[in-house]
């Protein structure tokens, strides 16, 4: 990412208390749920590292990991990825007629250009665009609880593929 010297659009950290499988695990009990083996390989899996991804994306993941009956099925996946939007753990982003998810949990509040030829999510944070949100706010008396915002166009590789030099044939 380029970026000047005076702009830091980089995420941050948040702390937590509970690790995204005991919070799951405490959301399941609370609804009077059991934590499964296959639920417990989701949460796991999903947590193990921080990218973008569709309920496709994460059966084929699991199942290429899996044998026999450590395989979760579409509707277990389907369910979790529910169970953990409400929990608070994941986010689920609309981008056309596809649904993304992100980790929430443990996350800072940020935004996201989104590449229409490549379907690339950029995360960034900026100062300059919460304080706006806050002044627009403070305006119309409205008290912020979160907001999202996904900006759509095209990224700097996809620009670059678009554009070819120009050839001396061009010229004539």
């Amino acid at each position: 990412m380029i970026q000047d010297s005076h702009t830091d659009f980089s995420l941050g950290e948040v702390r937590v208390s509970m690790t995204p499988q005991e919070r799951f695990d405490e959301y399941l009990q609370s609804k009077g749920k059991r934590t499964t083996s296959q639920r417990r390989v989701l949460v796991d899996h999903v947590f193990s590292r921080h990218e973008h991804f569709d309920a496709d994306e994460l059966i084929d993941q699991l199942n290429r990991k899996a044998r026999g009956a450590d395989r979760v099925s579409r509707a277990t996946v389907y369910r979790a990825l529910d169970e953990l939007v409400e929990a608070g753990l994941l986010r689920k982003m609309s981008l056309g007629s596809r649904s993304v998810y992100e980790h929430d949990y443990g996350y800072p509040q940020h935004d996201h250009l989104h590449c229409t030829e490549c379907d690339e999510l950029i995360e960034f944070r900026s100062d300059e665009l919460l304080a706006l949100r806050e002044a627009v706010a403070r305006g119309y008396g409205f008290r912020v609880t979160g907001h999202r915002l996904t900006i759509s166009g095209v990224c700097r590789a996809c620009a670059e593929k678009r554009h070819r030099k120009i050839s001396p044939l061009d010229l004539i």
